[in-house]
């Protein structure tokens, strides 16, 4: 994997958005909000400014330094159940097919299918690429002869949170290191 440190803002400079206990609120995606949601929310006081970029934005009446990592003042709580989307099963599958590990051309599968009356929930779907739905067709992983690399199951926002972390961006600012939790090596 690779990554690469910036010691300049990145495109946009966005800030990393902690939560009250100054850990991200999101890793993946990233807790990121573009600096012009960072600016509302400072002169909102909903958020303590961490640390800075070199830039300065500037109107006929002030100036202030961009920030690179605020805080919320207000914790919030990161226990609630993740909802059913696309985006979180896949994440809680890694990115991978549950059948042949591929990455590639995914979607979801019904373990039980919808034609016996299988249900979209957590513990009835995974993540498959389309060869393997296709494959699969309307029979159970068993009838089909394929195995189940991790059981289906409701994810907690802990557990999508670590999955998360897995998956890095290709870019972080240097301000941001202290708050996230990815073996880095820093690229001279």
């Amino acid at each position: 994997m690779t990554m690469q440190v910036l010691r300049r803002p990145p495109s946009g400079c966005p800030a990393l958005v902690l939560n009250a206990d100054y850990r991200p609120l999101s890793y993946y995606p990233l807790s990121l909000w573009p600096w012009q949601e960072v600016i509302k929310a400072v002169f909102l006081d909903r958020v303590d400014v961490v640390s800075n970029y070199d830039q300065i934005v500037r109107s006929p009446s002030f100036e202030m330094q961009l920030p690179s990592v605020v805080a919320l003042k207000s914790y919030v709580a990161q226990d609630r159940p993740p909802a059913f989307t696309r985006f979180n099963l896949f994440l809680r599958d890694s990115f991978t097919c549950q059948y042949c590990g591929s990455g590639d051309d995914l979607t979801f599968d019904h373990i039980n299918p919808r034609s016996r009356g299988g249900r979209t929930t957590w513990e009835n779907i995974v993540t498959a690429c389309s060869p393997c739905n296709l494959a699969k067709g309307g029979r159970t992983p068993r009838e089909a002869g394929m195995v189940i690399h991790h059981p289906a199951h409701r994810p907690t926002m802990f557990q999508l949170q670590e999955h998360g972390r897995r998956f890095p961006p290709n870019h972080l600012h240097a301000s941001w290191l202290d708050y996230l939790y990815w073996d880095i090596e820093l690229e001279a």
